[in-house]
């Protein structure tokens, strides 16, 4: 499976399905189930929404810029690069922290650059600053910061096609992820179902047993009226009607297929990129779009994943040398000042 071939062959007929492409991702979509594939026809069943998942995940692969330089030297040229680090050192210090991006350059000897994803958490935050109206200096000017923190760099390739290609496996990945969920979910609904049943049928048989059970014979509580039996029987039913609507037992494997098809075929809603145009000032201040004060301009990419909670977070394709790694030496030593300090 390959983005790159994905792009080639692309023609006047829109988006072609190759076998093999499509067979792979049926692969990967049920490795997390493998059970799935003793489902009869669960390849041809999960081909219409796979299909359809696959378009949208080429749209937003696609879509994304091309990776930005992530050095201390493009911290003073690129406005996304000083947006995302306080400082020059801070680049540095935060991508050679990464064990991941250590552990890739150790296993890569000959590789001069990676490719990778860099996460981050944007924070907004009111405050009162100092802003110039006119010609006037106001001060306690309401105005909103946006900082970035919690920098990860965890997907990481050799190439941009590489990183691309792998950008498109975990998002199906997520898909997939997110297809058991749901089933597992309908799984806690049977059974929550299937305990509250037992419970109300053993208190609907003592209720009906009152008039002639040991409890009647000590002279324990009332005999249950007509109306309790009644609402009893109504629960009982009512459950029975809900079991029956998630079918026999028996249909679990093929649910379980349906709701990662279920999944596939409305992956825009389970997982979604946002673009959000930035006005910065040197300071990261928000900028309103009629402000004159000098200003940055960047485009924001924030990442919607779903979840228990659900994850939200901004991130930007980046390139980064292997020069620009600090020694772990290096690192120890930043460690200590800062614990000096403390």
């Amino acid at each position: 499976m390959g983005l790159l071939r994905w792009m080639r062959r692309r023609d006047a007929r829109g988006h072609a399905h190759d076998k093999q492409e499509m067979a792979e991702l049926t692969e990967r979509v049920t490795r997390l189930n493998p059970r799935l594939r003793l489902v009869s026809r669960y390849q041809q069943r999960l081909r219409p929404a796979l299909g359809q998942a696959l378009d949208y995940v080429r749209e937003l692969v696609q879509a994304l810029p091309a990776p930005r330089e992530a050095s201390p030297q493009a911290w003073g040229t690129d406005p996304c690069i000083q947006a995302f680090f306080g400082t020059a050192r801070d680049v540095q210090l935060a991508l050679s922290r990464s064990p991941e991006l250590r552990e890739f350059f150790a296993q890569s000897p000959d590789t001069p650059q990676a490719y990778a994803v860099l996460g981050m958490e944007m924070t907004e935050r009111r405050t009162l600053g100092v802003a110039l109206e006119g010609d006037v200096m106001r001060t306690e000017v309401p105005q909103t910061t946006i900082s970035f923190g919690d920098h990860k760099v965890r997907i990481i390739a050799c190439t941009e096609g590489a990183l691309r290609e792998e950008i498109v496996g975990r998002m199906f990945d997520q898909l997939a992820m997110e297809g058991l969920a749901r089933s597992a979910a309908g799984k806690s609904r049977r059974d929550v179902l299937e305990r509250e049943q037992a419970l109300l049928v053993a208190r609907l048989n003592l209720a009906r047993r009152q008039g002639t059970g040991m409890r009647s014979v000590f002279g324990g509580d009332g005999e249950a009226t007509p109306g309790e039996q009644g609402r009893l029987s109504e629960q009982v039913a009512e459950n029975e009607r809900e079991l029956a609507q998630l079918g026999p037992e028996t249909g679990a494997l093929e649910r379980q297929l349906e709701c990662l098809a279920e999944v596939l075929a409305d992956a825009r809603s389970c997982f979604s990129l946002e673009k959000r145009h930035l006005r910065l000032s040197a300071m990261n201040v928000l900028l309103a779009p009629d402000s004159t004060a000098p200003a940055h301009e960047i485009d924001l990419l924030t990442a919607h994943v779903p979840g228990d909670p659900p994850l939200v977070r901004s991130f930007a394709l980046v390139r980064i040398a292997r020069g620009d790694m600090l020694p772990a030496t290096a690192l120890l030593d930043e460690a200590e000042r800062l614990l000096g300090g403390l």
